[in-house]
């Protein structure tokens, strides 16, 4: 009996003096905020690395020289941006490996700079879908009124601002027609943004050829050197902490056939099940298809790509890099 009573004494007392001990260490609440933000001043955050800015950059054949203060402080903020913008710059990589092989052959054949293709990364982010609020659309981004200038349908049924190859020959006429008056490829880029007569003005005014010496609105500035973080951040992901695997990227859908359409099409689900894929593959292989009809009163040829629905099933394994830099294995 004596020995449970000198047991729960012990206990008891055990109790007493962890109570004791707790009320000593508690902060009392004008304290705990200060202790909590001394604890936090010792938490630092997420690493935040500065990118790597190089000293010199080649665009279009055209050696840039980046040691200037203005300019390397302009690459500066970009390589920031896109380094850690880290959703935008994976998914412009992982589409890039997709869209490229179909654009760059064609900005070769049109005598266009295989380094023009980023000025479609950045205007698109290489979204197909991609829709501005101002109504720009497609990968290359042209305004109605443009794509109709060039070439390219905009009507109720059809947008070929969304056909990747005839949207990318109409970009390779406007900025060849650019170069023609600028001869300076970022002279035509910054007027693919900020349109021809903005920088006619600028020139004129400023008694200056060359768009990145000039003083150019504060989207468009930063336009131009959007476009050479882009190349620089695409010729070697790793350095600026993107790591893909080939598996990560997305794959080319190759075509089973390509069937001309010259008539009117009543409805675009019946004529995707006559040819064995359901609407939405139809459309995704032919998103300058707009509706599930097609008027055509004019009997216009429309090429209408039929996918191989066996590149339908995705096998990340199989899936290859078009630019082996863009990969870590």
């Amino acid at each position: 009996m004596k020995l449970k009573q000198l047991l729960i004494a012990i206990v008891l007392g055990s109790l007493a003096a962890s109570q004791q001990a707790c009320a000593q260490q508690t902060p009392s609440s004008d304290d705990t905020s200060s202790l909590s933000d001394e604890s936090a001043m010792n938490v630092p955050p997420s690493k935040a690395i500065n990118p790597y800015v190089p000293t010199e950059i080649t665009f279009a054949g055209k050696r840039i020289d980046l040691r200037r203060a203005d300019l390397r402080e302009r690459m500066d903020r970009e390589l920031i941006t896109f380094t850690y913008g880290h959703t935008t710059t994976l998914l412009m990589i992982k589409r890039a490996n997709r869209y490229f092989p179909i654009i760059e052959p064609i900005l070769k054949e049109c005598g266009v700079p295989d380094d023009l293709k980023y000025l479609m990364a950045i205007e698109s982010s290489v979204d197909i879908r991609a829709l501005s609020p101002a109504k720009a659309a497609g990968l290359w981004q042209f305004m109605p009124a443009t794509g109709k200038e060039f070439g390219l349908e905009v009507s109720a049924n059809v947008d070929e601002r969304y056909h990747v190859e005839k949207a990318t020959r109409a970009a390779c006429k406007y900025l060849k027609d650019g170069y023609e008056k600028y001869g300076d490829w970022l002279t035509v880029a910054a007027s693919y943004n900020t349109g021809r007569g903005n920088i006619a003005k600028r020139i004129e005014g400023q008694k200056e050829k060359e768009a990145i010496n000039m003083k150019l609105l504060p989207e468009t500035s930063r336009y131009i050197f959007r476009l050479l973080a882009v190349k620089t951040i695409f010729s070697n992901p790793q350095a600026y902490g993107f790591h893909l695997r080939s598996s990560d990227l997305y794959p080319l859908i190759e075509h089973k056939k390509v069937i001309s359409v010259d008539s009117a099409v009543n409805n675009w689900g019946t004529f995707a099940k006559e040819h064995g894929i359901t609407y939405l593959q139809l459309r995704e292989a032919n998103p300058w298809i707009r509706g599930t009809s097609l008027t055509n009163k004019n009997l216009k040829e429309y090429s209408v790509k039929i996918p191989d629905t066996k590149t339908l099933e995705y096998d990340p394994q199989q899936t290859k890099a078009h630019d082996s830099r863009w990969v870590v294995e």
